[in-house]
């Protein structure tokens, strides 16, 4: 073909954007070969002129193989090319399904990979997109429309938007059921995530009742690791609804079934140091918790995410033991293994956050700052910047610029974490409240007694509201 059309010719592009559209989809680790046909095809076709659905193919292509090279800039600048080509594409043709259809994939890769760089609050909008898309594209009912709802409450859950994760996931469950009946594997995946989602929100009996079903579902088809993460999941509800010796004899079941050295298995001493903390035997958490620990250190290089969720879980045992030196050492081990990893910037902000409040609690306050800011920045960009999250985060490192008499800069993020966390919680929340009793501290160490007394009066009187149950004028979330 090279010899017998001249370089510009359209033909060679559409040959050189189907080879590399064949590489990309076999998963070929040879990805500057990939860019080669990719950048090729793009030169000759936008040298064209048009704008037309072959260049957002290869448009398409590049992001894709930009990507997987690490140059995520260049990736996003080739993805939201094409979507705005397609914009003035459906203008002309609106009713276009194949359209649509592309615009989904463009939708779908950005949600895919701004998740794959961290970036979890942008990818949940456009993961709202494709839904929207898909829901013009189908038929009412269609299962497709269930697979891309939990897509949508999974990612929902990732940011800690329960409330809407719970409304995606049902209508999932709604259309599996219809669709594929009540004891399919879908139906059973609904069920452990509405699980997990009601739990979330407080409510435990519902929470209960699903994972119940979910197991029924997961027995019957005979799929023993579901089966055993869903026994994991009971337990936690039980110990999150006060019964510590229900969860204790259901991990007593399941831990029966698992290989010694699994990671399953470190989850389940996990789950029972946390039972036995609650009850209060704190020798039998600690060596619990130990063991799921040496199970969880072999496996730092295979589930590096994983393991420092169970990490994370396993240092909230050792603060409640008020060992804070060992509560400091997971953590750390738990940042540690996230290093280099962009998709993981939002459990590795939690953790960060986390030991520079421990470091604060300890008194250790330069120690815990540059562990607090580290935390804000990827917290901000994985979250966005109202969350409650990183109102947390605006509020912690705060206090701890006002404790280093940087007053100004205090003030900065205590305003920030009472609009994030107002906005989150409402008013009559004793979060609220102590941040406005921390900026009128630090408007009194800035010299500011005006604002000092309007916040402390406003920190008082919405004491007084939340304890006389008033109504007020702000709108509770």
């Amino acid at each position: 073909m090279e010899s017998a059309f001249g370089e510009d010719d359209k033909r060679l592009a559409l040959a050189c954007l189907n080879v590399g559209q064949h590489l990309d989809s076999v998963g070929s680790s040879d990805h500057d070969e990939i860019l080669s046909f990719a950048s090729r095809a793009l030169k000759i076709l936008d040298r064209g002129g048009d704008s037309d659905v072959t260049i957002v193919k290869a448009l398409i292509l590049m992001g894709s193989v930009m990507f997987n090279l690490k140059r995520f800039d260049e990736c996003f600048g080739y993805l939201n090319r094409a979507d705005r080509i397609l914009d003035v594409i459906c203008e002309a043709v609106p009713g276009d399904l194949d359209i649509r259809s592309l615009r989904h994939t463009v939708q779908h890769k950005l949600a895919k990979m701004k998740t794959g760089v961290g970036r979890r609050a942008e990818a949940v909008e456009h993961l709202r997109k494709c839904l929207e898309l898909k829901e013009s594209i189908l038929e009412m009912g269609d299962v497709r429309l269930a697979v891309m709802n939990r897509e949508l409450a999974e990612a929902l859950s990732g940011v800690l938007n329960f409330k809407e994760a719970l409304l995606s996931c049902l209508k999932a469950l709604e259309i599996h059921e219809s669709g594929l009946g009540h004891g399919s594997v879908e139906v059973g995946r609904d069920r452990r995530l509405l699980s997990t989602i009601y739990c979330a929100l407080g409510e435990h009996r519902r929470a209960l009742e699903q994972i119940v079903l979910c197991q029924k579902v997961f027995d019957d088809l005979g799929l023993v690791a579901d089966l055993n993460d869903a026994g994991i999941i009971e337990a936690n509800i039980q110990i999150a609804s006060g019964k510590f010796e229900e969860a204790m004899n259901t991990l007593g079941g399941v831990v029966k079934k698992m290989d010694k050295e699994s990671l399953p298995r470190a989850m389940v001493f996990i789950a029972m140091a946390k039972a036995l903390c609650k009850m209060e035997r704190l020798s039998d958490a600690k060596r619990c918790s130990e063991i799921a620990c040496d199970i969880l250190e072999a496996k730092e290089l295979v589930v590096p995410a994983r393991v420092a969720e169970a990490y994370a879980e396993a240092a909230l045992l050792y603060e409640a033991m008020n060992d804070f030196e060992a509560e400091l050492s997971i953590l750390k081990r738990g940042v540690a293994i996230l290093e280099g990893l962009p998709q993981e910037w939002q459990l590795q902000g939690t953790l960060e956050g986390r030991v520079g409040f421990v470091f604060l609690h300890m008194g250790k306050v330069p120690q815990a700052v540059p562990y607090l800011e580290s935390a804000l920045e990827k917290l901000k960009e994985s979250f966005g910047p109202k969350q409650l999250a990183v109102g947390y985060a605006y509020k912690n490192l705060g206090v701890a610029y006002l404790e280093l008499d940087r007053a100004q800069s205090a003030v900065q993020m205590l305003l920030a974490a009472k609009e994030n966390i107002t906005a989150s919680v409402g008013p009559l929340h004793v979060e609220t409240i102590d941040t406005c009793q921390n900026l009128a501290n630090a408007y009194n160490a800035m010299g500011s007694p005006k604002n000092e007394s309007l916040m402390l009066g406003k920190a008082t009187g919405l004491m007084l509201k939340m304890r006389s149950g008033k109504p007020n004028e702000f709108s509770i979330r």
